[in-house]
């Protein structure tokens, strides 16, 4: 398999459970303004929607947007600790996870990228983050992983919040958020992931 990755993207997570369920995999670096992959090639070709992540089988299909590649890879290994298994209750937990994950933390980040959107408005675009943090932090004052043990929601989760800085937000304004980063952020998938993701050369 082959794992098209931008630094501080939500590529980020697939790599992360990669390395998590030890599947063996090329990790192939992208230009996110020119389009063009570290092997030489138009990253639209592989995904027309332009965006990483992507993730080309062996037979080359390919396989976007986050949560589909990450319940993809954890259906690979079927006994993995990392998911309930399809068709469980526990499962449809998971997607609500990480439908919420995609839709308000994700989303709800992504305006902050946008040097056009004067700061009155992202203020706005913040107000509503906040509170979806608040709700986040309330979830985790009591357990440690989302769904209890550590999981595909995690990694999701865990890369959106490594964003936060950039947008002048503190994650120590949110005590169980933050304990929450820090104790995934030591797992050693996640240190394997980014220095990977810092080794590789710009395109």
């Amino acid at each position: 398999m082959k794992l098209y990755f931008a630094p501080m993207t939500c590529s980020l997570s697939p790599h992360i459970v990669l390395r998590e369920l030890g599947l063996p995999f090329e990790l192939i670096r992208v230009n996110n303004q020119s389009k063009r992959t570290a092997d030489g090639r138009d990253f639209r070709e592989i995904n027309p929607k332009g965006y990483v992540a992507a993730l080309m089988l062996d037979n080359g299909e390919v396989l976007t947007e986050g949560p589909a590649i990450l319940q993809f890879l954890i259906d690979r290994v079927p006994a993995t600790q990392l998911a309930p298994a399809p068709g469980t209750w526990e499962r449809t937990r998971l997607q609500e996870y990480l439908s919420f994950i995609n839709a308000e933390i994700h989303g709800g980040s992504a305006p902050l990228f946008d040097a056009r959107i004067p700061p009155t408005i992202k203020a706005i675009f913040k107000e509503k983050l906040f509170k979806r943090l608040d709700y986040l932090n309330r979830k985790l004052m009591d357990q440690d992983y989302l769904m209890g043990t550590f999981g595909v929601a995690d990694a999701y989760l865990f890369t959106v919040l490594t964003w936060l800085p950039n947008f002048n937000i503190e994650l120590a304004d949110w005590p169980a958020l933050a304990a929450y980063a820090h104790r995934v952020s030591a797992r050693p998938s996640v240190l394997a992931a980014m220095a990977a993701e810092a080794a590789t050369q710009p395109v």
